[in-house]
């Protein structure tokens, strides 16, 4: 096109002369082909659309415009034909392998093809732009859908309702059906040297590390269990000066606020769920762990570990005494509950039903049924089970979320229990219809409730960051002017306390602190920092004045006094 305009003047007429004169020789074959189009001068000279529309704005190469093109211009698309390199390119690499392109193709037609292929080795072809004829096959494969048998496989057959014996129906079997299946020679051999590495295995003393690891055990660790008189540590001291542990119903005359730090026990690795006192004396401690350990201490004298439990998998959520103190019972996150020989660390029974227990609680009303045991559970169950024979004697299931907490009061006769249904229940024992459903839109989750020493009272723990007491004397009901607030405990179970002459109540916070406030008029006394990290649980000793043990998630037991 370009020669062409050349060859022409203004005047639209072509000379040979001219080129000859600007010293270009053009042959003659070329001249006849020059001369042969007839170009409109508008195309040359005009500034109408004829050169604009014609202008082709390379995207991808082009880096400067000389020009202001027009919306149509710069988004004209492609005429002529494509670059065969860019036809695998035109979207990305977007797979490891290559580019996926998008396609929708039904699960039910995906399967059958799928089938076909690997029983077969013969698919339609699932390309895009096939043809619908098209077919992939394995490089092996020389078959096609079409010539592909399909066996069915074959009935035994027997339609006669006469023959009552012998009448199959639907319910026929195959002619090839094998109804034993049996090893074969290569598998039986296998299987008897297998079974003979066991025999071995067993017989050479090496127990699998794993069943060791978990075996239920415990490890004594002081050297002198016994005194002189043969009694067991269970057994309270009596040289405690103006302490009467041996008086269960002492309580001191007035109870004070402790000041400083006697005792840190240490000995588990891992944060601290719950600790308890040994019942009506305690001079010893019993705590579990999410190490999956439980722990018995001394309150007194050298206060040294005595005894260290392990049989749980996971973490140890809850553990509580019976009645004496000689048995104790475990719930882990296992989804095991596990009664333990407080002196000689057996593990006497196991109970399981498959289910998380939040936590465990012994009926120490009488002897009488001091061989039954409340546990809530993650199904919204509450369980009582019999440690005599391992069953299940009761079951209340009248709650809507998992169980937290369940409190006995009322010498056993009656027990409170809460959820993550946002209500207080009160069931009668024995009985699996609740007396007393406590429940309002403004009440938030209670994970920790304590019984006064008195029996009169319930310390329940709110997720709102409050401490609010309910009257279990007659009639169960929410004391408004008993209030307890300035303390951090949502989203954590952080068990209150009473002090024995109920003048304190003492609770832990999320950020490790200790308060105390005044039980008659709510006021907060005083709080000091107790551990690094959440203080999960604090008691006060039933016996003395001023003694409080805390436990926290810093590993660590402390006593204050």
């Amino acid at each position: 096109m370009s020669s062409a305009l050349v060859s022409y003047d203004d005047s639209g007429s072509n000379s040979s002369d001219q080129d000859t004169e600007i010293g270009m020789k053009v042959p003659e074959s070329m001249l006849q082909i020059v001369s042969a189009p007839q170009v409109d001068a508008t195309m040359v000279r005009g500034s109408s659309t004829s050169l604009n529309s014609e202008r082709f704005i390379d995207v991808k190469n082009c880096k400067e415009l000389q020009y202001n093109p027009k919306f149509e211009e710069l988004y004209r698309p492609e005429f002529g034909p494509s670059n065969p390199k860019d036809d695998g390119q035109k979207f990305g690499k977007n797979f490891l392998t290559g580019a996926l392109e998008p396609t929708y193709m039904s699960e039910a037609l995906f399967e059958y093809q799928r089938k076909n292929f690997h029983a077969y080795g013969i698919a339609n072809n699932p390309s895009t732009g096939a043809k619908a004829d098209q077919t992939v096959s394995k490089p092996c494969s020389s078959k096609t859908i079409d010539n592909v048998e399909k066996k069915k496989r074959k009935r035994v057959v027997n339609d006669d309702p006469g023959d009552i014996e012998g009448y199959k129906g639907p319910w026929a079997e195959y002619e090839d059906e094998q109804k034993i299946a049996r090893p074969t020679e290569e598998e039986q051999q296998e299987l008897i040297e297998i079974l003979a590495k066991r025999k071995n295995v067993h017989a050479s003393g090496t127990v699998n590390k794993i069943e060791e690891e978990f075996k239920d055990r415990a490890t004594l660790h002081i050297k002198d269990p016994y005194d002189y008189q043969g009694r067991s540590f269970l057994h309270p001291p009596h040289d405690i000066d103006g302490v009467p542990l041996h008086k269960p119903d002492h309580v001191p005359n007035r109870c004070f606020l402790p000041k400083k730090l006697l005792h840190t026990y240490v000995g588990h690795s891992k944060p601290i769920n719950a600790i308890r006192l040994f019942p009506q004396t305690g001079h010893l401690l019993l705590s579990c762990s999410v190490d999956s350990k439980i722990k018995l201490w001394e309150l007194y004298n050298e206060r040294r570990s005595i005894m260290t439990y392990q049989g749980h998998r996971q973490a140890v959520r809850d553990i509580c005494f019976n009645r004496h103190g000689d048995r104790f019972i475990s719930s882990g996150y296992d989804r095991a509950i596990k009664l333990w020989d407080t002196e000689t660390g057996q593990c006497i029974r196991k109970f399981s039903n498959r289910k998380f227990a939040y936590c465990v609680r012994f009926n120490t009303s009488d002897d009488s049924h001091s061989h039954y045991f409340l546990s809530g559970m993650s199904d919204k169950k509450i369980l009582c089970w019999d440690c005599r024979s391992g069953s299940i004697v009761q079951e209340y299931d009248r709650h809507l979320g998992a169980v937290n907490t369940v409190t006995l009061v009322d010498g056993g006769r009656r027990f409170v229990s809460t959820s993550d249904d946002k209500s207080l229940r009160v069931w009668e024992w024995d009985i699996p219809v609740d007396v007393k459903y406590i429940a309002d839109p403004s009440m938030h989750a209670i994970p920790a409730v304590t019984a006064a020493p008195n029996n009169k009272w319930l310390a329940c723990q709110f997720m709102d960051n409050k401490i609010q007491a309910f009257a279990c004397m007659n009639r169960f009901k929410l004391n408004q002017k008993k209030i307890f607030t300035g303390h951090m405990v949502a989203g954590y179970a952080c068990s209150p306390n009473f002090s024995p002459d109920m003048s304190y109540l003492v609770s832990g916070d999320a950020d490790g602190k200790l308060f105390f406030w005044d039980w008659k008029t709510t006021k907060l006394l005083t709080s000091f920092q107790a551990h690094e990290n959440v203080c999960i649980s604090a008691l006060w000793q039933p016996h003395e004045t001023s003694k409080v043990i805390t436990a926290g998630w810093d590993n660590l037991i402390k006593l204050w006094d």
